[in-house]
């Protein structure tokens, strides 16, 4: 766009919202934590600490915990289930997930997790948000508010 502005529908100058299809109900909000790679749930992820392990991920050795977490899908096996629901009882799973790409392995994650969880949006989250913004995300309603971090 001409103005530099996002195609997405602003409601003021530092807040965008998203619209998007609920996966997993409820209400959440945090820091954004946007990855533009795939996360492995099975050996890419500690749930321990809720941090990305993968080697050569562009997130290694961030944590995701209590944050919201965006990013394209799941690859690999199917340990995302079985991952995300100690990163649940430990502590350390996002706060909600905002993801692009359906699939039974990132479902799976998203309901054992109990975080709010959005896919099917009207415009890419990974090209709207950025890390460090904050983000409320209302999945009942369909609804994610992102609020620009300031500099």
């Amino acid at each position: 766009m001409a103005d530099g502005m996002l195609p997405t529908a602003v409601t003021s100058a530092a807040t965008v919202v998203l619209h998007g299809r609920k996966v997993v109900g409820g209400v959440a909000e945090g820091e954004a934590l946007v990855t533009h790679e795939r996360i492995s749930g099975w050996g890419g992820v500690d749930p321990r600490t809720g941090t990305v392990v993968e080697t050569r991920h562009e997130l290694r050795g961030q944590s995701f915990a209590g944050k919201v977490l965006v990013f394209p899908g799941a690859k690999g096996s199917s340990g995302w289930s079985a991952q995300f629901h100690l990163a649940r009882a430990l502590g350390t799973a996002p706060a909600a997930w905002l993801f692009n790409e359906m699939t039974t392995k990132i479902a799976l994650g998203a309901v054992v997790s109990h975080a709010p969880a959005m896919t099917d949006f009207d415009h890419d989250p990974i090209e709207c948000i950025r890390s460090g913004d904050w983000v409320r995300v209302d999945a009942d309603a369909g609804i994610v508010t992102i609020t620009r971090r300031t500099a």
